[in-house]
């Protein structure tokens, strides 16, 4: 392991990152070695993690494919050399920006997403020039074989590294030094990778999680914002990481919310969701038992259902939930959604703040003014207003998390700027020197106050 991430550091010592037309050119050799494998993705994701044929394009091998699209669309321009303006003082000098790849980087990617989370980021390295290190989930077996399958197909070993293992092998990698650390996963492992980085100064991007609320008001389409949470909260079986983790919903209105989920969940995936083609699995069976564990049998509405040996959790809707239920304490990462109520929005509100500011938030009301006060009000890493999740889907918005949900952000152009270190150029003449920045400065001061006044 240690030999070849060295060679990767070697290369990058000899010969720097991948040109402006290398990158073009893996790119869109990408592109098409995806496209043929898709069938194989697709049965990969479907012995993981459950994924029917819809779900795994639309969330993984389809977001990929937009990923590089639009990568490859604005690739020459988000690599040109830009020009800034120069201060009188400094004249006749000229100023610019030269954006240039941070090295070797080191993907740490996790497995609710295994094909999506660990090459969009990749895409994003790929797109700045840099050389990669990519470790794949070790419980997303299947995945991370037709990952390294891809990646040998189109990068050599100089290029692009995939390394497996479990948590041993990861804190082995961690030992080494990167210029770049990308990290995806649970807010208590990316302390651990953060405390690896710091022994290197290695800067980091963490992508984390946290209990995203889901908070309704008394003027919601309730209807809708039933419909909507059921679609983002138990796609993937609930193992989403900006999934809405808990409802806040009007005590008027729960019974009303509860029953509309009720209706949705059948309408998605019948009255046995367990032969459903469109809901998921849980990734293993000792995740599954952590969360069967987690559910309060006497607060079920919907569900509850759990069989280890599929490895199946029925899509759990729980009442009269309080914030001192142990289901409040931490993400819940799976098919669960308790329900709280509230009785005045601005209590809501506080009861979120009080809590480490989440991955995701989501709103739903008809009113404006409700709108622009939560949004002021309620710091969240990214989020929609009368919709869930597919705020991820928009290339022109950066995601990423705050506080505890995590630091840096990605997608679209912020892919590329997150591997790029933008590089600071002054370059002045010799033809010409302004002798009022040389000692002795007797008589100058005036002179200076005028140029930098």
């Amino acid at each position: 392991m240690q030999d070849q991430i060295s060679l990767l550091r070697n290369t990058w010592n000899e010969v720097g990152g991948l040109s402006l037309e290398q990158r073009r050119l893996k790119l869109l050799a990408l592109k098409k070695v995806i496209e043929l494998r898709e069938a194989a993705i697709s049965k990969a994701l479907k012995i993981d993690l459950g994924k029917g044929a819809f779900e795994t394009y639309s969330s993984e091998v389809g977001f990929i494919l937009g990923d590089i699209k639009f990568a490859l669309k604005n690739l020459s321009r988000w690599s040109q050399l830009r020009r800034v303006s120069t201060p009188l003082a400094l004249w006749p000098a000229r100023s610019f920006i030269v954006p240039e790849p941070l090295g070797v980087v080191l993907i740490l990617a996790p497995w609710n997403y295994p094909f999506q989370l660990s090459l969009s980021p990749l895409v994003g390295a790929i797109s700045a020039g840099n050389r990669i290190v990519l470790k794949p989930s070790e419980f997303s077996i299947e995945t991370t074989k037709i990952i390294r399958s891809i990646v040998e197909d189109v990068f050599t070993s100089s290029e692009v590294l995939v390394l497996e293992g479990g948590a041993s092998e990861t804190q082995e990698i961690l030992k080494e030094k990167f210029d770049h650390i990308f990290f995806t996963g649970s807010t208590q492992v990316g302390k651990v990778v953060m405390r690896a980085a710091a022994e290197h100064l290695t800067p980091v991007t963490l992508e984390l999680g946290g209990k995203s609320p889901f908070l309704v008001d008394e003027t919601a389409n309730i209807d809708k914002a039933a419909k909507r949470c059921v679609w983002g909260k138990f796609m993937n079986a609930g193992q989403t990481c900006v999934a809405p983790d808990y409802v806040l919903v009007p005590k008027a209105k729960e019974q009303e919310f509860t029953e509309r989920l009720r209706v949705h969940i059948e309408n998605f995936y019948g009255t046995n969701p367990e032969i459903s083609d469109d809901y998921g699995r849980m990734i293993s069976s000792r995740h599954l038992e952590r969360l069967g564990a987690m559910i309060p049998a006497d607060k079920i509405v919907v569900g509850g259902v759990v069989n280890i040996e599929s490895r199946y959790l029925a899509p759990t809707v729980l009442k009269n939930i309080s914030w001192d239920d142990k289901i409040m304490e931490g993400e819940i990462f799976g098919p669960i959604l308790p329900v709280l109520t509230y009785t005045d929005l601005s209590r809501a509100v506080q009861e979120i703040n009080a809590r480490p500011r989440p991955l995701a938030f989501y709103f739903f009301s008809e009113d404006r003014k409700n709108m622009k006060r939560v949004l002021s009000e309620v710091s969240f890493g990214g989020g929609c207003i009368n919709d869930t999740v597919v705020h991820l889907a928009n290339h022109e918005l950066p995601f990423g998390g705050v506080g505890d949900s995590g630091m840096g952000s990605y997608h679209g152009r912020k892919s590329f700027e997150t591997f790029t270190h933008f590089k600071s150029v002054l370059r002045n003449t010799t033809r010409v020197d302004i002798p009022i920045r040389y000692p002795p400065y007797k008589g100058k001061l005036g002179l200076l106050k005028f140029f930098l006044g």
